[in-house]
């Protein structure tokens, strides 16, 4: 296939160079032959530029960046960005726990999260993390009965459901009041009064997040001014608020869009809190797809090329399991040979061996392949090994990092006995 017109997903450090695709000085042929297909590889530069982005945005201003880290949760990309001065958001004690196995620091962790259990509120406070996320009125009362049970006040925020639209996939937008996120924007300062009342917890800060994929400023705007009229109303209470956390969700490309670059949207954000008097406040930030999900590709070989009367499939090794995305919300992923070749394109529906007409990487796509060409799907960086199954019983794919020319191995491939190696079999 020619190269793309428009710059590709992830570009400068995906790129042609030599007549084949290359991830930074890496060519993406030698990837698949070294390391086999499927194989996801990220981008260090990428990942780091990205996460610049926000930390040239928020220069000179008190700020925690906190990878929001279910977009990707590998060891090695915790271990990256916890050299780079990141925190972390986590929605699960196992998400703690991978925080600190890759050397992050519990005292810059927000837990967050609809359904944080006993256990794991306990382990929590007993880590030290920085602050809980409190969704619910529910959730706020546990939380305080087991911080008074192991002797420790919880610090807490409450996320606030500002009813904004995010303009995104109705999946994942969850700022609207249709959504199951958050305490009510009308509840809000009731339920900060009453918290500030619970013994076993510290109020700290405020929280919002509206959504993923977000590609326009104006949602971010309407949310800001709606939690700073917030935050005045409940510090009239007697309530003080340290930090005000705008959680994440900035997008990315995927096919063309242009969201605005994370330090041209802090400079209007930031803007808008100096002109109010919240310029000086701790900010926290939640980001996560923007500073992985262009950083990643996934490698999968052409096995059959099938035509049919009204559909012509390009059967690749990759599948739903892997790369849930389009499965499950319809995504559009760039996808291209890694080495083109010349003669005319043929429409393709890119599909994967999974048994299920749902297992599709791409529709209606213009591939010059053949039977044991490499492809490369685009944008893969964010919730794609981090959503990925057995399904099939299908061993879950290596992973690499590149930095420069070198490759660093970051995941194994699985074999079947990983896979059942925690399952009984009857006497």
């Amino acid at each position: 296939m020619a190269s793309s017109a428009s710059p590709l997903p992830g570009a400068p450090y995906l790129h042609h160079a030599h007549g084949e695709l290359h991830l930074e000085g890496v060519a993406l042929s030698q990837l698949a032959l070294q390391y086999g297909t499927p194989l996801f590889a990220y981008s260090k530069a990428a990942m780091l530029h990205a996460l610049g982005a926000y930390q040239k945005g928020l220069a000179g201003r008190k700020a925690t960046i906190c990878y929001a880290m279910k977009a990707n949760s590998n060891l090695a990309i915790l271990q990256l960005f916890a050299r780079a001065g990141c925190g972390f958001d986590v929605v699960s004690g196992g998400e703690l726990a991978r925080v600190l196995a890759a050397g992050g620091r519990a005292d810059q962790v927000i837990f967050s999260g609809v359904g944080k259990t006993r256990q794991e509120m306990e382990h929590a406070l007993k880590a030290g993390i920085a602050c809980f996320n409190v969704e619910s009125l529910a959730e706020l009362e546990v939380l305080n009965e087991v911080a008074l049970r192991v002797g420790r006040r919880a610090p807490v925020s409450l996320r606030v459901n500002p009813n904004v639209d995010a303009k995104t996939h109705p999946y994942i937008s969850t700022g609207l009041k249709g959504n199951k996120f958050g305490i009510s924007h009308e509840d809000a300062v009731a339920a900060y009064v009453h918290a500030g009342q619970l013994q076993g917890l510290e109020v700290v800060g405020i929280d919002c997040h509206i959504g993923s994929q977000i590609t326009e400023v104006g949602p971010y705007l309407d949310t800001a001014d709606r939690i700073l009229d917030l935050v005045q109303a409940i510090e009239a209470t007697g309530v003080t608020l340290k930090h005000l956390d705008f959680g994440g969700g900035l997008g990315i490309n995927y096919r063309g869009e242009q969201p605005p670059q994370a330090d041209a949207l802090w400079a209007l954000l930031l803007a808008k809190l100096d002109a109010r008097g919240f310029g000086q406040r701790h900010l926290v930030i939640e980001p996560g797809r923007s500073l992985v999900g262009n950083a990643g590709i996934c490698l999968t070989e052409v096995l059959y090329l099938k035509p049919g009367e009204t559909k012509h499939f390009c059967i690749v090794d990759a599948a739903m399991n892997d790369l849930p995305r389009p499965a499950m919300y319809q995504a559009h992923h760039h996808i291209e040979a890694v080495r083109p070749r010349s003669g005319a394109a043929v429409t393709y529906d890119v599909v994967g061996p999974v048994c299920e007409s749902g297992d599709w990487l791409g529709r209606d796509r213009d591939l010059t392949v053949q039977a044991g060409d490499v492809l490369a799907v685009c944008s893969t960086g964010a919730y794609c090994v981090a959503m990925g199954s057995n399904y099939n019983t299908r061993n879950r794919p290596a992973e690499v990092l590149v930095d420069g020319n070198q490759v660093h191995l970051i995941r194994q491939r699985e074999t079947p006995q990983d896979q059942w190696r925690q399952e009984v079999l009857l006497p």
